[in-house]
C-alpha cells in the first residue's frame, strides 16, 4: 500500500519571528492509507536555547486521523535542530481531490508562537470496486459501498433471482472516491437477491460488477 511521507521546517528566529518561505507545494495523499508521516524538524537558528516546545494540529478534517495530536521537545539547544514526527491514516471518506489545510500550533514555554500550515490533497482510487452489503443478511435495511477511481456515470440496481430488476439506487453521476447507498427492503420478500454496479468513465470504458445480499425477515 502506498504511503505519503511529508518533510518540513520549523524554523525559530527569536527576534524576528518566522520566516516567510515561498509558494507552497500541495502534498498528496494516497486514498484510504495508513502509517503516513510529516516530519516537521524545529530548527532553532538563534544563540538563546528554546525549551518547553509543544507541536499540536489544530482544525484537522474528520477523516484525517492522528495517532498523536501534540507532541512536546524538552530542549533545542542554540544553532541546533529537533525532528517531530506524526503519523496519520486517511480514512476512505475523504474527498478526492480536494485541497485541504493541515495546521500545527507551535510554542515555547516562554510564550513565542507560530503556526505552519500544509496543503493537501487526497489522491482517486486505483481501482474499480464494488464491495459487500453490510449487514448481510438483513432486515429492514442495508448499505451498499463502492469506490470509483474516477469521476463516473453509475447504475446500481438490485435484481431478483429471476433477474427482474425490483429497486434502482443509483442512476446518475458519481465523484471519483467512496461511496455508500442504502437500500431499505420493507415491502420485499425474504431470499436472494443480486445488485449491480454499472461504471461508464469519461471515455465511455464500462465496467460491471455483481454480489449477491440476502432479505432475511
Amino acid at each position: 500500500m502506498k504511503q505519503a511521507i511529508i518533510v518540513l521546517t520549523i524554523l525559530f528566529l527569536l527576534a524576528a519571528g518566522m520566516q516567510p518561505g515561498a509558494a507552497q507545494t500541495v502534498y498528496q495523499l494516497p486514498f484510504a492509507s495508513v502509517d503516513n508521516s510529516i516530519e516537521l524538524t524545529v530548527v532553532n537558528s538563534s544563540a538563546v536555547p528554546l525549551s518547553g516546545v509543544t507541536v499540536e494540529t489544530a482544525g484537522l478534517p474528520s477523516w484525517l486521523k492522528f495517532k498523536e495530536v501534540s507532541q512536546s521537545i524538552n530542549l533545542v539547544k542554540a544553532k541546533q535542530e529537533m525532528p517531530v514526527v506524526f503519523t496519520f491514516s486517511v480514512d476512505k471518506s475523504a474527498p478526492v481531490g480536494k485541497e485541504e489545510t493541515i495546521r500545527f500550533a507551535v510554542a515555547s514555554a516562554t510564550g513565542e508562537k507560530w503556526t505552519k500550515e500544509i496543503k493537501v490533497t487526497v489522491s482517486a482510487p486505483e481501482r474499480f470496486e464494488l464491495f459487500q452489503n453490510y449487514p448481510n443478511p438483513f432486515n429492514p435495511a442495508t448499505t451498499i459501498s463502492y469506490q470509483l477511481p474516477q469521476d463516473s456515470k453509475v447504475s446500481l440496481k438490485i435484481f431478483n433471482v429471476l433477474g427482474q430488476e425490483v429497486a434502482t439506487l443509483v442512476d446518475g453521476q458519481r465523484q471519483a472516491g467512496y461511496h455508500e447507498e442504502r437500500w431499505e427492503a420493507r415491502g420485499f420478500a425474504s431470499g436472494m437477491y443480486i445488485y449491480q454496479l454499472l461504471l461508464i468513465d469519461e471515455k465511455g470504458n464500462r465496467q460491471i460488477a455483481r454480489k449477491k445480499l440476502v432479505v432475511l425477515k
